[in-house]
């Protein structure tokens, strides 16, 4: 049995997992899913949160396995477990990107994203700089973050809504072969997806190439569209 630790993307939090997390442990897997600082249920305050403050909550939580865990990462959490990979290279068995942001060396979240012409998730950004945070209109979460999604669980993820953080977005990895690169890596890339488009998914995992490449017909969010397949996919 394997253990999984699960990082959601930017203003989502743990909750977002909680089907996939259930399939899971109900196939026999320990799973941990938790909030990055100042997402979800911490309030951490933002000016006190950079890139080393996420990857040491994922790091701590890495530490308390008695294993090598399989490290997932959904959107901006590809860019934390990334990081975190550079760091604590022998606590992870495998990372696994989930539409998410597969950067190499040098490129931070906002460069990269900011070349996504194909993505729809722009007309709906709130920057807020003055407190370090980017907020998001609430209509983004059926639009483009769920939109093939239950209405429960849109519902769901509007009354959890929280602004983002600006700081990690805008803060380039630091990664080397010697320690990230050793790692294997699965991308599991979403055709239908309004967010990341597949386009740039497909460039981020062909500029840095992944052992193993999934498909899923699904938006941004497959842990709410298709848990079952993307459980499937995880326990593979």
């Amino acid at each position: 049995m394997s253990t999984y630790v699960l990082i959601h993307g930017a203003w989502f939090g743990a909750w977002c997992w909680n089907s996939t997390k259930s399939l899971l442990e109900a196939a026999g897997h320990s799973v941990i899913a938790i909030d990055l600082p100042g997402h979800g249920d911490d309030n951490t305050p933002a000016s006190e949160i950079k890139m080393e403050t996420l990857v040491a909550r994922v790091g701590q939580e890495l530490l308390a396995q008695s294993e090598p865990v399989i490290l997932v990462g959904h959107s901006m959490g590809g860019m934390v477990i990334s990081q975190t990979a550079e760091a604590y290279l022998d606590r992870i068995e495998r990372l696994v990107y989930v539409a998410a942001y597969l950067l190499q060396n040098g490129e931070s979240l906002f460069q990269v994203s900011s070349s996504d012409s194909d993505s729809k998730i722009a007309p709906y950004l709130l920057p807020d700089p003055e407190n370090g945070l980017l907020g998001i209109r609430t209509e983004a979460i059926r639009e483009v973050f769920l939109h093939d999604c239950p209405e429960e669980v849109i519902a769901e993820a509007e009354a959890r809504l929280r602004p983002d953080l600006i700081a990690p977005q805008v803060t380039p990895v630091s990664l080397t072969a010697e320690n990230f690169g050793r790692i294997p890596r699965t991308y599991i890339t979403t055709l239908n997806d309004r967010v990341i488009s597949p386009s740039l998914q497909k460039q981020m995992f062909t500029a840095l190439p992944c052992d193993r490449v999934l498909e899923i017909e699904t938006g941004h969010s497959p842990f709410a569209a298709d848990p079952d397949r993307l459980t499937a996919m995880l326990l593979s």
